[in-house]
């Protein structure tokens, strides 16, 4: 059984609740941001292609469900339309590690009866490769090794969380991740508190950024921000940091800066359309160039109908800052582009109407609440 602190009502996790559910774990909210889980020990090896189908990381049960009952179906995940982003490189770790993998009418099953550690080199730093390989790994027979893992904060929250669990990882953090397989994971209640979400937070400093505004962000990890906070020194921007609380004053003008996205501790691709945005009005050209999932830039044309001036050239945009954008009516293509348009429209001149909120529910909690408490004019209508 296990108590998770901290945690988001965003529609994500209460897509991944019942995904979860629906495998036999019983879920529950024992007050705000506080989940108890605990599996049952019949566990159901498919998951509804519904839920799957809404949601990416649902494809995160099967390194878990592999390792624990041996066996997982599920049809190909969905989410967010960014580009190719196949699910190779989980696939191919767990044929490493031992599984047999069958993929037909769209959906994968995959079954061993006992997986073993093995070193296991990944094509690119994939953080849900990672995260899932992790899980298979834990209970294998011997040790795995990750190389070219992933780096990213949340691989390390997920090292920490499972050796709570009683697992042996070590390496979380770097570009080499060990895990050596335990016969069981402990029984024991276990009481977590899982991290901020970076990426909400980096959208609010960024949202500061494009109005010319102030925020202060409480109870946050400064060095998770790094990539981010230098690039918007570079902007002009002002920003204290003492100990876990950070403030953000937008200077004079908004320089504008190259900016170019990679895996951590690069500049994050999940932020990639709220630097856009920012820097669709400041006082020159940007370029910003995405290295991680191709076909991000699909949000410009929205922006582009705000008054904005981008051109998109392969993997990169030239963004030349305009003197301010204008309200209209525009549609979220995805999560993040969702959030570039709320932070354009809040720079904009007029109102601007976004469609497409469900995509922003997804990993925002009530984004227009916050917003207005930092004095936003914005407001959610239902239709």
């Amino acid at each position: 059984e296990c108590i998770i602190r901290n945690v988001p009502l965003i529609k994500d996790v209460l897509t991944m609740i019942e995904v979860l559910r629906s495998l036999g774990v019983e879920i529950s909210w024992e007050e705000e941001a506080v989940l108890r889980i605990k599996p049952k020990k019949d566990l159901n090896y498919v998951a509804p292609d519904e839920l799957v189908r809404e949601m990416r990381a649902s494809v995160q049960v099967m390194g878990p469900l592999l390792t624990k009952i041996g066996k997982v179906k599920l049809y190909q995940p969905g989410g967010c339309v960014i580009g190719q982003r196949p699910i190779d490189l989980h696939l191919k770790g767990f044929q490493a590690l031992g599984a047999d993998i069958v993929e037909e009418h769209g959906y994968v099953y995959a079954e061993a009866r006992k997986l073993k550690g093995v070193d296991i080199h990944l094509d690119f730093p994939s953080v849900g490769a990672t995260e899932n390989i992790m899980a298979a790994a834990i209970l294998a027979e011997g040790t795995t090794v990750i190389k070219n893992a992933a780096k990213e904060p949340e691989i390390i929250e997920e090292q920490n969380f499972y050796n709570r669990l009683g697992a042996r990882i070590r390496g979380a953090g770097t570009d080499t991740i060990r895990i050596e397989g335990v016969p069981s994971l402990r029984s024991t209640p276990v009481d977590y508190m899982v991290i901020p979400d970076r990426i909400e937070a980096g959208t609010y400093i960024l949202a500061a950024a494009i109005t010319g505004g102030e925020i202060t962000l409480l109870d946050i990890i400064p060095e998770h921000f790094e990539a981010l906070t230098s690039k918007l020194k570079e902007s002009g921007i002002h920003i204290e940091i003492e100990g876990d609380t950070m403030k953000i004053k937008a200077g004079e003008k908004l320089v504008p800066i190259d900016v170019t996205i990679l895996p951590y501790p690069g500049f994050p691709t999940d932020l990639q359309p709220q630097i856009t945005a920012v820097m669709s009005v400041a006082d020159g050209t940007s370029l910003i160039t995405e290295n991680v999932f191709g076909g991000r830039f699909r949000y410009v044309d929205e922006l582009v109908r705000m008054g904005a001036n981008i051109r998109v050239e392969g993997r990169s945009a030239v963004v030349k800052g305009v003197k301010r954008l204008t309200g209209a009516a525009v549609i979220a293509p995805d999560l993040r582009a969702g959030a570039a348009l709320v932070l354009a429209g809040l720079a904009a001149e007029g109102t601007t109407i976004i469609e497409g909120v469900p995509y922003i529910d997804r990993g925002y909690e009530r984004i227009e609440d916050k917003l207005s408490l930092l004095g936003a004019d914005i407001s959610r209508i239902v239709l």
